[in-house]
């Protein structure tokens, strides 16, 4: 049984996972964003909605009480202050176990053509990824950040994991593989604990995405 919060309810990784976890009648998902309405299809017995503002410390710290996991699932290239936000509602409601979206490249980790590519597209997001994943393995949180290859609709859970210090494989992955990453992690939290961990497709190699 896990009571999980995902911030960014509505995005297409959210739903998938929502979807996989609410498979367990003894979950429950707690789906945080700007407008709950936008979620009103996903509400029942195991999910609750809440609207809200992931840069609003106090009602994110609110929306954490009693839960034993959060997924970001927005991406933490936008703002460190998003991941610093989390960081600290977490600590002020008790919470360890975070598991945080970010890009593949933070690490300058991707090889040849198609790294070189990924860093024109991603610019300095990667900047902020990685600053914010300095953010999570400096404080106290139980994190797991996900480096994920450029995503795709394919309906598939084909994935393979890279860790920190590795050079990234594959150009792309399903949203479908990342939801299954995430499941995992959340039915077994010791799962790529305190850990980067890079997903992609097997071969899916390439100067560009597949």
């Amino acid at each position: 049984m896990a009571n999980v919060l995902i911030l960014g309810g509505n995005g297409a990784i959210a739903r998938l996972v929502t979807a996989n976890l609410t498979a367990n009648a003894d979950n429950h998902v707690t789906l945080y964003l700007r407008n709950a309405d936008r979620v009103s299809d996903l509400v029942n017995a195991q999910v609750t909605a809440v609207t809200g503002d992931v840069l609003d410390e106090s009602a994110l710290t609110t929306a954490m009480a009693n839960q034993d996991i959060v997924f970001v699932s927005m991406g933490a290239t936008g703002t460190v202050k998003l991941t610093e936000t989390v960081i600290a509602a977490m600590q002020a409601a008790g919470v360890a176990r975070v598991i945080s979206v970010n890009d593949l490249g933070i690490y300058d980790e991707v090889p040849g053509k198609f790294g070189e590519w990924n860093k024109q597209m991603i610019g300095k997001g990667a900047q902020v990824g990685k600053a914010s994943d300095d953010a999570l393995v400096a404080s106290n949180l139980d994190y797991t950040t996900l480096r994920l290859a450029w995503l795709n609709n394919r309906d598939n859970t084909d994935y393979e994991l890279t860790q920190k210090g590795d050079p990234f494989k594959g150009t792309s992955v399903s949203r479908k593989s990342v939801a299954a990453v995430v499941t995992k992690i959340i039915a077994n939290p010791t799962f790529a604990s305190r850990a980067s961990i890079g997903i992609d497709q097997p071969g899916t190699d390439g100067d560009t995405p597949m």
